[in-house]
């Protein structure tokens, strides 16, 4: 890339003499900050570990008595976790840390699997258990240790297309401890839109509350989130979160693209359904 740089830079001069000079020269040093910011960028993106909420017990989403973990639960053929971890790969992203918690042997021995098959390969996944018990708050408390610096926050039940470059380069710009993915949700009821008192005009099946922005559990933050995270079992949305954003260290970022949680049976068919019948598949980068 830099050698193209500067034949694209020895090019200009060659073909543009009328260029005014001092104007080429802002032009050609601008591009080349910007060149050097965004190598230095993915250059973080490589070193930043990938913590993915993965102990939950996942009640909605199989009969209880036959239970699998949630991030095991397979959409087109595959576990959640797998998808979502090579959604990170195709940005560049090559460190993960699991927390486990419900069924985490069964975790174990799937990424024990991956890495004797070597779907995985160039990749480096840590599971951590962090409690049967533990709420959000508890179990990303209990990986502070495996965390230097900056570290992507999501779970094991959302897939999306999110730009994770743009998101990350919005991060490092907005310089707050964390950054927070947000999205309209699709209503799960047809919305019917009422004139007066009773007069029925409109049927919306289904649709997307453009007014409304909800939390899609893709995050960034720095290591001071940690400060933040009581040693007692927290709710990380619900407890810390507000916590941050009263301070005004916490920003969103608005996502207006492909996103879906995971939450019931339902939802696992309607995922599967896209995996099978939407070409492409939104979130299909690999």
């Amino acid at each position: 890339m830099a050698n193209q740089y500067y034949y694209y830079k020895s090019k200009t001069i060659r073909y543009n003499k009328n260029l005014n000079q001092l104007k080429f020269i802002k032009f050609t040093s601008d591009y080349k900050l910007k060149y050097l910011i965004m190598s230095d960028n993915n250059t973080k993106i490589k070193e930043t570990p990938v913590v993915i909420l993965a102990g939950g017990l996942g009640s909605r989403i199989a009969d209880v008595k036959k239970r699998i973990p949630k991030c095991l639960v397979e959409i087109g053929g595959k576990p959640i976790i797998y998808h979502i971890i090579r959604y990170f790969e195709f940005y560049g992203f090559k460190n993960f840390i699991i927390c486990t918690g419900f069924k985490s042997k069964e975790v174990n021995k799937y990424f024990q699997k991956t890495k004797k098959s070597k779907v995985f390969d160039n990749l480096k996944i840590q599971t951590v258990f962090t409690g049967l018990n533990s709420n959000t708050g508890l179990r990303i408390k209990k990986i502070e240790s495996y965390i230097n610096n900056i570290f992507f926050l999501t779970y094991c039940d959302g897939l999306t297309n999110l730009n994770l470059k743009k998101l990350f380069d919005s991060f490092l710009e907005d310089k707050k401890i964390g950054i927070m993915t947000a999205v309209n949700p699709q209503s799960r009821f047809g919305i019917i839109s009422i004139r007066g008192k009773k007069n029925i005009y409109n049927f919306n099946e289904k649709s997307f509350i453009k007014n409304l922005w909800v939390n899609a559990g893709f995050y960034i933050f720095n290591k001071k989130l940690f400060d933040f995270l009581p040693k007692e079992n927290s709710i990380f949305e619900s407890q810390v979160l507000p916590k941050i954003a009263k301070k005004k260290l916490l920003v969103s970022y608005k996502h207006n693209g492909f996103w879906k949680c995971m939450d019931t049976i339902k939802d696992k068919n309607e995922l599967n359904d896209i995996w099978f019948d939407s070409k492409p598949t939104p979130w299909k980068k690999w």
